[in-house]
């Protein structure tokens, strides 16, 4: 599996990306971030780009019913990966187009990023 997410601690949430990003594993953390704002409200996301090569050819990357349904339900996003990827993924992300802020951080500042998503929202 190419994408897993999990608690990390209270609200924040650990998206982890390896190797090429799946359609349908994009799905799945989708219906189960959807389940986690259901019964625990809004989230902030931590997102691990860890060998990452991009996204799956060949498939419809525009669907934007999760963003719709249930962007202002995540607080921050910090996305960590190689500096390759930083305008994809915060293209990705929708970083211009959310209330959300959202940051991307090299490869090896995860706790920086851990750090920053700590933070209350607001706040530099």
């Amino acid at each position: 599996m190419a994408a897993t997410l999990r608690r990390e601690s209270g609200n924040t949430w650990r998206l982890d990306v390896t190797g090429v990003l799946l359609r349908s594993d994009l799905d799945a953390v989708e219906q189960a971030a959807a389940e986690t704002i259901r019964h625990s409200g809004r989230i902030r996301l931590l997102v691990v780009l860890d060998g990452f090569e991009g996204w799956e050819q060949g498939m419809s990357w525009r669907d934007l019913g999760f963003y719709i349904r249930h962007g202002d339900d995540i607080e921050k996003i910090a996305i960590v990966g190689d500096e390759t990827w930083r305008s994809e993924a915060l293209m990705f992300a929708g970083a211009d187009l959310r209330k959300a802020a959202v940051e991307y951080f090299p490869a090896a500042d995860v706790s920086r990023a851990a750090e920053w998503l700590a933070r209350p929202a607001g706040s530099a």
